[in-house]
């Protein structure tokens, strides 16, 4: 039985994902590379630095990849972030976990600023007990710095949790930490995708997870309390 559930946020517990899509995309075009937004949507989920190389060169990375990141980062704060909203019963997917015992983890490629209005916004902040975010991290998703981090913080073994994620970058991040990985639909990845790249479950979205909480890998062990519906 797990006793550890590590959630990503953007794009499983918010929704954000076409939001930082369009970020990027705004902030490439500033520096003159312009980019379909479906391609760049395909590739939230990962952290800037993961991001950037799919789209600019080593030079350019070199020439004006750190300008672009904060140039982007400021926008969406300033832009996007206010637009951003939590899924329906992401809180009460939280509180449920909780009051099952189980000890939560937010594991999220986002800076400390978003990830504090996240939580503000879900309302989730005192059922969770750890977070790391990518500056807790060498590597961001799909590397697994940012697991492993949550993890020690956690002092869980890998063995012990169970991620939910929306991305395959989640998936491929989490197996690399050695966490089984469960894939919610709610960010715009194919079902496939998510499968293929490691997720042994898929959701609709955070209230299908809820619904269907007693059959999935974060069932809570036998005499929790029933979840809050």
């Amino acid at each position: 039985m797990a006793r550890t559930a590590l959630f990503d946020i953007d794009g499983t517990l918010v929704d954000s994902v076409d939001l930082h899509a369009r970020a990027w995309q705004e902030a490439f075009s500033h520096f003159g590379k312009e980019v379909p937004l479906s391609e760049v949507r395909g590739q939230i989920g990962k952290g800037g630095d993961q991001l950037l190389p799919a789209f600019l060169s080593e030079d350019e990375i070199d020439r004006f990849g750190e300008d672009l990141t904060e140039y982007r980062g400021a926008l969406f704060r300033r832009e996007y972030l206010g637009l951003v909203k939590p899924f329906p019963q992401a809180r009460e997917l939280l509180v449920s976990l909780k009051r099952a015992g189980m000890l939560i983890g937010l594991a999220s490629s986002c800076n400390r600023t978003e990830l504090g209005y996240y939580l503000r916004m879900v309302g989730g902040a005192a059922f969770v007990d750890a977070a790391s975010t990518a500056d807790d991290a060498e590597a961001s998703k799909p590397a697994p710095d940012i697991f492993e981090a949550c993890l020690e913080k956690l002092e869980t073994e890998p063995s012990e949790a169970v991620a939910v994620g929306d991305s395959p970058y989640d998936a491929i991040a989490a197996s690399r930490a050695g966490i089984v990985t469960v894939g919610l639909l709610s960010g715009g990845f194919a079902e496939r995708d998510l499968r293929d790249a490691g997720c042994v479950e898929v959701y609709r979205d955070a209230a299908d997870l809820l619904a269907r909480l007693a059959s999935s890998p974060l069932a809570p062990e036998p005499g929790a309390p029933s979840p809050d519906r």
